[in-house]
This record gives structure tokens, C-alpha cells and sequence, in this order.
């Protein structure tokens, strides 16, 4: 059975023009990015070798096209995107996580953001 591995991405953050409101979209926001990426790097791991794993600077080039290159009117579509992204673009990548954090959201109270998780996995 191969291992279950998890490589995290912390925190990448964005400007993008998500929103249901003509001002979201017009002025834009802060969006940030968790990532779980679950896959078996034991064969990097052994070999100390880049090639055997996943490039994480190549899932941010991957997370920044998404969430910059197009507008969503919900960050659920965007985090549904991002995910299939990842799944669509790394072989070794069996699972992943995506946590999209929109802050200061325009709803009548005062939050810090408000955060999707999807959670995809190959068939």
C-alpha cells in the first residue's frame, strides 16, 4: 500500500475581483488559499529528488491562475476551480483540500472572512 503523504500550502494570498456585487467585482479583495495536497512523496523523500514529488511553485502558478484570471461570483466556484485545477494538472496528487478565505465579505455585521473548504479526490 503506498504512503498517504500531505504537502500544505499556507496562506497564499491574492488580489481578485470575486463577488455576487457590482463593487466586489469593480474594486476587488484580499483572497487567501489553504492547500492539502495528499499524495506519496515516500520516493522523493528517499531520493532527496525534486522531480519524484510535487513542485509547490508550480501549484501556486497553477492557484494564482485561477483565482486572478477570472471572476467568480462565489468563492464556492472558485474553490470547486482551484481544486479540480490541482487534480487536473499533478499526477502524484490522489486528493486535495481547498480552503478559500474572502475577507471583510459585505454582510450587515462585522467579520473577518468567510472561508469554503472543498475536498476533491480522483476517481
Amino acid at each position: 500500500m503506498p504512503d498517504t503523504n500531505i504537502i500544505r500550502i499556507k496562506n497564499a494570498v491574492f488580489y481578485a475581483y470575486h463577488g455576487a456585487f457590482k463593487d466586489e467585482q469593480n474594486l476587488g479583495g484580499r483572497f487567501e488559499v489553504d492547500i492539502d495536497l495528499h499524495c506519496d512523496f515516500s520516493d522523493a523523500a528517499h531520493n532527496d529528488d525534486l522531480e519524484r514529488t510535487v513542485d509547490y511553485e508550480q501549484v501556486y502558478a497553477v492557484i494564482k491562475e485561477l483565482v486572478e484570471g477570472k471572476k467568480y461570483f462565489l468563492v464556492e466556484a472558485l474553490g470547486y476551480k482551484i481544486a479540480d485545477g490541482i487534480l487536473d494538472n499533478f499526477q502524484l496528487v490522489k486528493q486535495v483540500g481547498v480552503r478559500v478565505r474572502k475577507n471583510n465579505p459585505p454582510v450587515r455585521g462585522v467579520i473577518d472572512a468567510v472561508e469554503v473548504e472543498v475536498k476533491r479526490a480522483k476517481a
